[in-house]
């Protein structure tokens, strides 16, 4: 009864310490380690690769169409009652005009075949094989289309992230700043040196601080799940980023990026667009192919046997076989013009589908363009909102300075806190700004 009790601790506490490291499980990514996880286990990226896989067994399904087919049957019949004739009784010795029946046939027939058949020649057949190999290109490229979008979602979400950790950095740091500036102030008030309302001016502020941060500290839960489920983790899991963002700004400063020529045949978009124009012609070509005879063979053999007593699998039943070969030929004639009006729609839509390519070319250079132009402007706000940072600071520090002197008010202090408040927003979002607009040019750009 010990044993049989400890066992049972033992297990409790095994499934215990494994439901604990289930639940302490944690991630942590950098920028790159997060792009390469989320292209193995985001979820649109799973059903991206089971769409090829799909594609692949499409593929070699069309090819069977062309190869050997080999068919068994096995059939049994019991005639319960026989089909009966009337025949001229006269036959058996009947007077004239009288009739007998006759029962033809027996009780039990059973009859086993196999057919093996081969297409010889069909249009639509040499048609549907082309449409297997660019279906499966089709796949590929969507596939591919889908990990740029996955890759340019996590950087994204992952400098969201990143963003709400360094405002509520800053924001700690002015609320410290602030808590500090607030105590002397108020003893300055207490010795009757300054009015009341620059205390109160300054708790208005150190309040706003406070609900800011309370503010971006959800706003970061949000940004933290958004980023799991793109990277395909629950969101009860613990996720740890190691990069920063300032760090991850520098390294995206590129400025030969924006002077890479934009070559539109490598875009995957336009890829894409080539497939559906290749797929308008191979349906145009079907149609086509409809109007060409089809040439098939087959080859049928088997045995079949009767009686009126089941005995088809002893000795004594006598099995009569047969075998036969025989072509087909299937020559169309005339189908009153209706093939001559599916071709000329399948033409419609082939040039519908040029049209479509020549304007998916000229919006991917115009997309190009944007995207180099607001990475540039992206790389010209980062060093601008950085100048205007420090001047931002050297402004709020001289009021802190003049209103511990007397020479200024709290309404002067607050306002350049504001506008330090404002500026350090700025400056981050220039960084996030920085790691978007590469990421969107790169997209952009990337060879595939």
């Amino acid at each position: 009864m010990k044993k049989i009790q400890l066992i049972v601790l033992l297990t409790i506490s095994f499934v215990f310490h494994a439901q604990t490291n289930l639940t302490k499980e944690s991630y942590s990514f950098s920028l790159n380690e997060a792009i390469e996880h989320a292209l193995k286990n985001n979820y649109a990226a799973i059903n991206a690769a089971r769409d090829i896989d799909a594609a692949k067994k499409k593929k070699w399904e069309t090819t069977t169409i062309g190869l050997p087919q080999i068919n068994a049957s096995l059939g049994y019949q019991n005639n319960i009652e026989l089909q009966k004739s009337l025949i001229p009784a006269e036959f058996f010795g009947g007077q004239p005009g009288e009739f007998a029946e006759v029962a033809f046939g027996t009780r039990h027939n059973m009859i086993g075949n196999a057919t093996v058949s081969q297409l010889i020649f069909n249009g639509s057949y040499i048609v549907g094989l082309q449409s297997a190999k660019v279906y499966l290109q089709i796949s590929e490229n969507a596939k591919i289309k889908t990990n740029q979008e996955i890759r340019e979602m996590v950087v994204n979400a992952y400098g969201n992230v990143l963003l709400a950790n360094e405002s509520i950095a800053i924001l700690e740091k002015n609320k410290t700043n602030l808590e500090k500036t607030l105590n002397e102030t108020t003893q300055i008030f207490k010795n009757g040196l300054i009015e009341e309302e620059n205390v109160e001016q300054l708790q208005i502020t150190l309040t706003t601080i406070k609900s800011a941060q309370e503010n971006i500290k959800r706003q970061k839960v949000i940004a933290t799940n958004m980023l799991k489920l793109i990277l395909g983790i629950t969101i009860e899991k613990e996720l740890i980023l190691t990069e920063n963002l300032n760090n991850l700004a520098l390294n995206n400063i590129n400025f030969e990026l924006s002077t890479t020529p934009f070559q539109v045949e490598n875009s995957i978009d336009f890829k894409i667009q080539e497939n559906l124009v290749q797929s308008k012609k191979l349906l145009l070509l079907l149609e086509k192919s409809n109007a060409l005879p089809s040439l098939a063979a087959a080859y049928n053999f088997g045995y079949n046997a009767f009686g009126n007593q089941f005995q088809f699998f002893t000795n004594n039943q006598r099995w009569l076989n047969f075998s036969n070969v025989g072509l087909s030929l299937n020559v169309p004639i005339f189908s009153s013009l209706g093939r001559s009006a599916r071709t000329q729609q399948a033409k419609i839509a082939l040039e519908q589908a040029k049209t479509q390519m020549t304007q998916v070319e000229q919006s991917l250079k115009l997309q190009f363009e944007k995207a180099k132009s607001d990475y540039e402007y992206s790389l010209e706000q980062l060093n601008t909102t950085k100048s205007s940072l420090t001047l931002a600071e050297r402004i709020e520090n001289k009021q802190q300075i003049k209103l511990k002197e007397g020479l200024s008010s709290s309404f002067d202090l607050s306002e350049a806190q504001r506008q330090l408040y404002a500026t350090q927003q700025n400056y981050l979002q220039a960084m996030l700004d920085v790691i978007n607009k590469k990421a969107s040019l790169e997209k952009i750009i990337t060879k595939n």
